[in-house]
C-alpha cells in the first residue's frame, strides 16, 4: 500500500499529536526530502521520538524509511506508473490525460475502499435491508447521488421516500417509524438543516447513515453509520471528478451487499426490469 493512502486510512485512529504529523506529511509530501526527522520534530513543536515512533507505527523502521517509502512513491506518481503515461504523452496528449485521471480514480477509490471496513458496510446493508423505508436526501451536486441510489433501492423492492427539499423531507418524515433508515449525502457534511433532520430521525428511533468526505463534520458526528469518502487532488477541477467516482465506487458495493444478501431483491429486480422493459418497448 501506498504510504500517503495507508496514512490517511489510519488517520482517524491516531492520537492528536500522531494526527499532526500525519496532516502535514500528507499536505507536504513532495518537501520531505529537506526534512529531517528533528525538522520535522521543531516544525511541529513536538519531539523526535514522536515522529520515529509515528514512523514504526506505520510499519517503517525509522523515518528516514518513511521518508524515501514517500519520495519514491511520489516519484512513480509524477512519472505516470513506471513512464507509461510520459510514453502516451509522446504519442497523444489527450491519451495521457486520460490515464492520469483513471489512476487517481483508483487511488481514489482504494482509499475510500480501506477507510470503510467490510463490516460498516454490512451494517449499512443490514440496516436498509431490515427498514420498512428508506428516507434519502442529497442537497445540490450531492442530489445525483441521492436519486441514483433511491432509484436502484426501488428495483430492489425497498420503499423509499427521496427528496431534494430539506423542508419537504422534515415532512416526509412524518411517516417514518422505529428502524427505519435516514440516508444523506453530503460532501462537506457542515449543512445545519441536514443535522436537525439527523436529530429529529434519531428521536423517531430511526437509524442515520451519512456519506461525506473523510474528514472531522457535523454530519457525520450525528450518524449511527457514516460512510467516508477519500478522494484528493490539489487540481480544483479534477476532485470533483475523483470523489464522485469514489462515492459511485462505494454505493455499488453497497448495492451488490444488498442484492446478494437476500434473494428476494434479485427477484424483485429482475420482476422490475422485465416490467419496464414492456412498458418502454414500443
Amino acid at each position: 500500500m501506498q504510504p500517503l493512502l495507508k496514512i490517511r486510512s489510519e488517520r482517524d485512529r491516531m492520537s492528536a499529536i500522531e494526527r499532526r504529523i500525519a496532516d502535514f506529511l500528507l499536505e507536504n509530501s513532495q518537501l520531505l526530502r529537506d526534512y529531517s526527522s528533528q525538522q520535522l520534530a521543531t516544525a511541529l513543536g513536538i519531539s523526535q521520538s514522536s515522529v520515529v515512533k509515528f514512523s514504526q507505527k506505520l510499519g517503517f523502521k525509522g523515518y528516514p524509511d518513511l521518508k524515501y517509502s514517500i519520495g519514491e512513491a511520489a516519484a512513480r506518481a509524477d512519472n505516470g506508473n513506471d513512464g507509461r503515461v510520459s510514453a502516451a504523452a509522446e504519442q497523444h496528449p489527450q491519451r495521457a490525460c486520460a490515464e492520469d485521471l483513471w489512476r487517481r480514480k483508483s487511488e481514489a477509490e482504494e482509499e475510500t475502499r480501506l477507510i470503510n471496513p467490510p463490516q460498516a458496510l454490512e451494517a449499512v446493508a443490514a440496516a436498509i435491508g431490515a427498514a420498512d423505508k428508506v428516507f434519502i436526501i442529497g442537497l445540490g451536486e450531492d442530489d445525483i447521488h441521492a436519486r441514483a441510489f433511491a432509484w436502484r433501492l426501488a428495483l430492489l423492492g425497498i420503499l423509499t421516500v427521496h427528496n431534494f427539499d430539506t423542508a419537504h423531507m422534515a415532512a416526509s418524515m412524518s411517516a417514518a417509524m422505529p428502524g427505519d433508515v435516514l440516508l444523506l449525502f453530503s460532501e462537506d457534511g457542515v449543512q445545519p438543516s441536514l443535522s436537525q433532520l439527523c436529530h429529529e430521525f434519531r428521536g423517531i428511533g430511526g437509524k442515520v447513515v451519512t456519506v461525506t468526505r473523510h474528514s472531522s463534520n457535523a454530519l457525520r458526528a450525528h450518524a449511527d453509520l457514516p460512510l467516508l469518502v477519500s478522494a484528493h487532488d490539489e487540481r480544483a477541477h479534477v476532485e470533483p471528478l475523483l470523489y464522485h467516482s469514489a462515492v459511485q465506487h462505494l454505493l455499488d458495493g453497497l448495492f451488490l451487499l444488498l442484492c446478494e444478501g437476500d434473494e428476494r431483491h434479485i427477484a424483485q429486480l429482475q420482476a422490475n426490469l422485465e416490467r419496464m422493459q414492456h412498458m418502454v418497448k414500443p
